[in-house]
């Protein structure tokens, strides 16, 4: 069986990162789906999906390290095509990556104690982002 549902996020631009655990939850929960997988994916190339503990340091920490490995600047080649200064922030979306698949046990995401899922907008602008919660399984 598949289920798949959307949800809708409005990010307010760079370094905006939110805690969607509550929402895949819900569409597991939704799903009746008791043994399977879930896939999250964000529509857009300059947002990404991760699994990390949600404390306020690591929410720091994480876009701190982002801006240190790909920090904003006019070099990038992206900006001699679009000149719209995001060239970093598609390169960071790339390196956390667009999805995450979690196990689906007895109709629940298999995460640990400290684990949740989470947004994060890349871009400098904000957005309406839709992500894709596909729920598959029996």
């Amino acid at each position: 069986m598949v289920y798949q549902k959307h949800i809708t996020i409005e990010t307010t631009g760079n370094k905006d990162l939110h805690n969607i655990t509550n929402e895949i939850t819900n569409v597991i929960s939704n799903s009746g789906i008791k043994t399977g997988i879930v896939h999250i994916f964000n529509v857009g190339s300059t947002g990404c999906i991760g699994a990390i503990e949600l404390e306020p340091g690591l929410e720091k920490d994480i876009v701190t390290i982002l801006d240190k490995l790909i920090p904003p600047s006019s070099s990038y080649k992206h900006e001699l095509t679009w000149h719209d200064g995001n060239g970093h922030s598609h390169l960071q979306a790339t390196i956390l990556g667009p999805d995450l698949t979690i196990p689906v046990t007895k109709g629940q995401a298999v995460l640990g104690v400290w684990q949740q899922v989470f947004h994060l907008e890349c871009d400098i602008k904000a957005h309406t982002r839709n992500i894709m919660i596909t729920v598959m399984g029996e």
